[in-house]
């Protein structure tokens, strides 16, 4: 096959054959189709689009440009979530412990912070000692012991993908749902998954900043899956401001920890764990329905049994083994703390969330080009809700950094990002729509 004639057939609106789909997945993943190749077809397909058929397709040939993993004798399911990212958005953090709690098995390739959002690898890397990439057999062995392993990529599980999306990156083709589906569950679905739960992001912090974008991917997200063969759902849930109380890797480490030991506050948080789990328990076989799932996870939380599961996962990878007991020993703190306060008395009416993302990576706690060095301690925690009273004066965030000019700075961002209105507002939901085949 000649790839010029497979791009050709694409640009014009044709409909592309398994076997064309196939072996250009394959030159992208092995060398043999040319960037300019992969550039031009990523084009095509921005502007001509994919059916489902040629979507699934260009996953699984995707996922099988390198190594897919299985998972034999184990004695639960293999199951797994993955979420386009937000500001505060720790949940993995919080949910991977919590499944494995109840019998799953949980084996999370997760992603470091692109752009806003945070990236969970960036906030693992905050745990002295803990190994974000583990050789195979280390992997293995901590989701065998334990139920879940958080690590990164490794250049042997869909390579393809590595090499598309950076091309896609530099040729402003990264915004098409077929691509970004496809990018998404090559992946996942080469961790060698039973079942998977997607939490597509809507809201001023997301990527998919608009409802009717983000409810397009996940049902593109569902159908693919399911079209692999790996039972999928996906929520579609609210960014319209930070999930967590913390932004920031250390913070929201530490957030998560309080959460594990039963210490959360932040209702919005839980409703989105305890919504993404259940819907795993369910796809997995371990619940009949989400609100067995639901009593199973509170019962996980309640008696410590998932706080366990994280522990021996941090020790399993290198970390210490009393995190939980004695995080603010190990996690790098600030050495300047100091409160953005309020310019006027009334309610929070809206938070432009990704300002919020903005300010901590401006703190160091993001990266602006792929080389650079995070900062892990810098961020905000005690960051208010919509829809809370507030006095002049009072804290609105609590901004942790190393000098009086990055305070300066990221409490100017954090001020023009919260609105205060004389009149409450009302509340949004947090879990807009379940999605499911």
């Amino acid at each position: 096959m000649l790839p010029q004639e497979i791009i050709r057939r694409k640009r014009d609106g044709e409909i592309l054959s398994a076997e064309e789909i196939l072996f250009f997945s394959r030159g992208i993943g092995d060398g043999s189709i040319s960037e300019g190749q992969i550039a031009a077809f990523a084009m095509a397909v921005f502007f001509k689009g994919m059916t489902l058929g040629e979507r699934v397709t260009l996953t699984e040939g995707m996922r099988d440009s390198g190594e897919v993993l299985s998972w034999p004798a184990m004695d639960g399911p293999i199951i797994d979530k993955h979420s386009t990212g937000g500001v505060g958005d720790n949940v993995s953090l919080m949910l991977g412990p919590l499944v494995a709690a109840c019998g799953g098995y949980v084996p999370m390739i997760s992603g470091r912070g692109l752009g806003h959002t945070g990236g969970t690898l960036d906030k693992l890397d905050s745990i002295p000692g803990y190994e974000t990439m583990p050789g195979n057999a280390q992997f293995r062995e901590v989701v065998k012991s334990c139920g879940v392993a958080i690590i990164g990529q490794t250049g042997d599980l869909a390579p393809a993908d590595k090499r598309f999306y950076a091309t896609r990156d530099i040729t402003a083709t990264v915004e098409s749902i077929d691509l970004i589906t496809a990018s998404i569950l090559s992946k996942k679905l080469a961790a060698g998954l039973d079942a998977l739960v997607m939490d597509v992001k809507t809201g001023s912090g997301a990527f998919m900043k608009d409802y009717a974008d983000a409810l397009a991917l996940a049902q593109s997200i569902v159908g693919v899956a399911n079209g692999a063969g790996v039972k999928t759902s996906a929520l579609v849930t609210d960014m319209n401001e930070p999930l967590a109380g913390s932004a920031g890797n250390a913070l929201e480490v530490a957030d998560s920890i309080r959460f594990l030991r039963g210490e959360g506050e932040r209702s919005r948080l839980e409703t989105v764990v305890m919504s993404l789990s259940a819907e795993l328990l369910v796809l997995g076989g371990l619940a009949d329905d989400r609100e067995n799932a639901k009593k199973k996870l509170k019962s996980a939380l309640d008696t410590g049994k998932a706080a366990e599961v994280f522990a021996k996962m941090v020790s399993g990878l290198g970390g210490p083994s009393d995190l939980i007991e004695r995080s603010s020993e190990y996690l790098p703190v600030a050495p300047l703390r100091k409160e953005v306060t309020a310019s006027a008395s009334g309610w929070i009416r809206s938070i432009d969330t990704r300002e919020v993302g903005i300010a901590v990576l401006e703190l160091g706690g993001g990266r602006r080009r792929a080389e650079d060095e995070i900062d892990y301690a810098v961020g905000l925690s005690g960051i208010l809700e919509l829809g809370q009273k507030v006095e002049k004066g009072d804290p609105l965030a609590l901004i942790h950094t190393r000098s009086e000019d990055a305070f300066s700075q990221a409490e100017a961002r954090v001020r023009q990002a919260i609105t205060i209105s004389e009149e409450q507002a009302a509340g949004q939901p947090v879990v807009y729509e379940f999605v499911s085949e």
